[in-house]
């Protein structure tokens, strides 16, 4: 077996894991970093079949002490989700194993299948993924399992809320006192509760072709049952760090438009899209770490705390 960099070797206890959900005859004959991620370790496993050809796998491992703490509760609800999309049209991974408590491995782990494509995050055709995306999470919500996620969960209140530096103070008071009143009401859905352009995988063919198409959604970790404004908020919110406020706006339209339904009431709208607005204030760190990693360089910490105060303004300006 040959590691692709130092940080892609596999542990002797998890290894043997791996080895016993392979075929008879296969074997592990490569491992990779994949890099993007914020709260687990990802490889690739590159998988010698029998007949002399590869497949390739994919190891999540939970192994920073503050989130082995949350990898049970997680893997299993990975685990669940899916399973549950298995054969739903939803381009997800495959399960392949679960050890959610680390009984077998060296941290807790999930294996799955791994899928074609990659991460888009250049804002070079955005304007083609923008209803790709927008479309693909209408095919999410539109599932209706047969045993539902457990119901959503937010963390942020007005009190733990982190209003940047320089940010428009009266936008970000109006903003907090939005999330200090009770959530709406709403009609439930199937969540992802992280889609955004860093859990997609894309084909992009060459430059000046076309065909561009969505082959994967993936991390499943918080899949839960909530309001469709939520997955979409959030979505909004990562575009607008990303691309500039205004794709924040237009992703809620490209919503509507691929036949998704939000919440009649322009109050209720905004209860949500700034509930995740605000919620990112308080992560603004981690969230631009993997993206400069993935080679958008300029948006430094204080980049994207400039442009998430642009955002809540301009969301307090179009909805409040």
């Amino acid at each position: 077996m040959t590691d692709h960099d130092e940080a892609a070797a596999v542990l002797p206890l998890t290894l043997a894991w791996v080895n016993r959900h392979l075929e008879v005859g296969e074997r592990i004959v490569r491992t990779e970093a994949l890099h993007g991620g914020i709260t687990a370790e990802m490889r690739r496993l590159t998988i010698g079949t029998r007949d002399g050809s590869t497949r390739d796998l994919v190891l999540r491992s939970f192994v920073d002490p503050f989130y082995v703490g949350h990898a049970e509760d997680w893997l299993n609800r990975e685990a669940g989700a899916l399973s549950l999309l298995a054969g739903s049209g939803v381009p997800a991974p495959g399960l392949v194993a679960a050890d959610p408590t680390a009984a077998h491995c060296a941290y807790p782990s999930l294996l799955m299948t791994h899928l074609a494509g990659r991460t888009v995050l250049d804002d070079e055709g955005l304007e083609t993924r923008v209803p790709l995306l927008a479309r693909q999470l209408v095919a999410i919500h539109a599932l209706r399992p047969a045993e539902r996620p457990r119901k959503y969960v937010t963390l942020t209140t007005a009190d733990t809320v982190v209003t940047p530096r320089g940010a428009d103070a009266a936008a970000w008071a109006a903003a907090i006192n939005v999330i200090r009143k009770p959530a709406p009401p709403y009609e439930g859905r199937f969540l992802h509760r992280d889609f955004q352009p860093g859990n997609v995988l894309f084909d992009v063919p060459p430059p000046r072709s076309t065909g561009v198409r969505i082959t994967g959604v993936v991390d499943w970790a918080a899949a839960s049952w909530g309001p469709a404004d939520l997955d979409v908020a959030h979505c909004s919110t990562n575009l607008a760090l990303l691309h500039g406020p205004a794709w924040g706006l237009r992703f809620a339209e490209a919503y509507e438009e691929a036949g998704g339904v939000l919440a009649a009431a322009a109050s209720e709208r905004l209860y949500w899209r700034v509930r995740d607005g605000l919620a990112c204030s308080e992560e603004v760190r981690l969230v631009a770490r993997p993206w400069r990693e993935a080679g958008r360089a300029e948006l430094t910490t204080r980049a994207v705390e400039g442009r998430l105060d642009a955002y809540i303004t301009t969301l307090m300006d179009a909805l409040g």
